[in-house]
């Protein structure tokens, strides 16, 4: 496994999601809109709705997880070494992290060319929020912020679900992240349906995103910042984040730059103010998202690094006991 999770991450860092192939997550989001069609066409009632939610959780963590294990289970049954490459690209598949440096690398770009009507759109494709009316510095934030938070969605979470249960509940994991960001809102209307999704996103993302908190001071001192302001960050804006998990990367990240994230937003024409993560000893300028980027990247491999360690030794202990 351990071989399997290393190769795993650096086919993501290389290869990353290849155009001409179907995702799974992709898969897994059109399981979720099928069953959200029918779920609302019989379900009115917000109680009704609620439990709706519950059956949509069930049904699409647990067949995301047995469908994997079954792909699994059967090429190797057929083959070894197929069994293994087919578990070995799966976890890659739950991975976003050249995906998610990318689409941020191509909005710093379009920035420094000061093509803003183009970095909207681009911005526009990576974060909930209108994005039509932002500004040059907005764009930053937006980027930043949703860089930061995906140290967690997108890269330490599925590590840590893989590293326990390998490729299946890594893939589980990621049938919950999409649940929740497709449904689990607290808008009219999923607040009933949505309600369950979003919970469990939320108990999913508790312990990795403490991780990731751990691993990004660390970073902090590999990249010559003061440990010190990131955990003065952490302590005093994470519990002010709307999210009990993305509250503790952002504030991390905005300790490290010294910069403060948050601030009003609008989603669907709507104004939303988030609480303010950081303090503004620095303007937001282009450069902090490539600055954002590599801490993801270092934090990441630190990820790799102390997840098999720490695995590797509660699994020795394990047997031990078992013996």
């Amino acid at each position: 496994m351990v071989v399997n999770i290393i190769l795993a991450y650096f086919i993501d860092l290389i290869i990353g999601d290849p155009r001409w192939l179907t995702h799974p997550v992709v898969l897994i989001g059109k399981l979720i809109s099928f069953l959200e069609k029918i779920l609302f066409k019989f379900l009115r009632k917000p109680l009704a709705l609620r439990i709706g939610g519950v059956f949509l959780v069930i049904v699409v963590v647990v067949s995301s997880y047995f469908f994997t294990w079954a792909i699994i289970k059967t090429l190797t049954e057929i083959n070894g070494i197929l069994g293994r490459v087919a578990e070995i690209w799966l976890i890659s598949t739950t991975l976003a992290t050249k995906s998610l440096a990318g689409a941020a690398r191509e909005i710093y770009n379009l920035l420094q060319k000061g093509d803003i009507k183009e970095a909207r759109i681009k911005v526009g494709w990576i974060v909930g929020r209108d994005t039509e009316n932002m500004e040059s510095q907005q764009l930053t934030r937006a980027t930043v912020e949703t860089v930061a938070e995906n140290i967690v969605d997108g890269v330490l979470s599925p590590l840590f679900f893989a590293i326990l249960g390998g490729a299946p509940l890594a893939m589980a994991y990621k049938a919950v992240n999409t649940l929740d960001s497709m449904v689990g809102y607290k808008n009219e209307k999923y607040k009933n349906l949505g309600w369950a999704s979003a919970r469990l996103d939320d108990l999913a993302n508790f312990f990795p995103a403490r991780w990731a908190g751990l691993l990004l001071l660390c970073t902090a001192g590999l990249l010559g910042y003061r440990i010190k302001n990131v955990y003065q960050a952490v302590r005093r804006y994470a519990v002010k984040h709307p999210s009990p998990n993305s509250g503790i990367p952002e504030s991390a990240v905005a300790g490290a730059l010294g910069v403060r994230l948050g601030g009003l937003n609008y989603y669907g024409g709507q104004a939303s103010f988030r609480a303010y993560m950081g303090e503004d000893n620095f303007p937001l300028e282009d450069v902090h998202i490539i600055k954002t980027i590599r801490m993801m990247y270092i934090s990441s491999a630190l990820g790799v690094i102390s997840g098999l360690f720490f695995g590797g030794i509660a699994l020795i202990l394990l047997n031990k006991s078992l013996v």
